[in-house]
């Protein structure tokens, strides 16, 4: 029972030592074993094995047994479940070009060459900037974005209606 404990011990401290040196299997075995497929598979073979002899009469053979069998099907578990994450393709990430040409509105009146605040809308979310222009814009005037100064500031411009 003390070796089943220690393999699923061992098992845990790998899956923190994945954290720390996550790649460096993958990198080795181009993507063919993680550290933490094999720490599944160790973690859940000691466990499994342990709790096979602490529950039943079975001796140590029937544990392996079992260990072996629920430790692969963790580290299929793992394997699927990593290779699912690392597949997952996120929208790209708005960027400060993307202000360019839209609408919004001034929150803080902009004087002339000065800088203000205006409430754009960035991917679907209200964001406030910094916003320069050449003409002074009163506080809830529309106005258009002309550049992006910054990640933080923009060129703005009145709207002509």
């Amino acid at each position: 029972m003390t070796l089943f404990l220690g393999l699923g011990i061992a098992g845990v401290v790998l899956l923190v030592l994945s954290l720390v040196f996550d790649g460096v299997l993958e990198a080795l075995f181009d993507g063919l074993v993680s550290l933490p497929v094999i720490a599944g598979f160790v973690s859940m073979l000691g466990f499994g094995g342990a709790i096979v002899l602490g529950t039943t009469d079975l001796g140590a053979g029937a544990a392996t047994v079992v260990g072996v069998l629920v430790g692969i099907a963790a580290a299929l578990l793992g394997w699927k479940l990593s290779r699912a994450l690392m597949r997952d393709l996120t929208a790209a990430t708005p960027h400060q070009d993307d202000l360019i040409g839209t609408a919004g509105s001034v929150v803080t009146a902009i004087p002339a060459g000065g800088y203000g605040e205006v409430l754009l809308r960035l991917a679907g979310q209200p964001v406030k900037f910094a916003a320069k222009s050449e003409v002074p814009v009163e506080r809830g005037a529309e106005i258009w974005v002309e550049a992006a100064l910054s990640a933080t500031s923009v060129a703005v411009r009145p709207v002509q209606r």
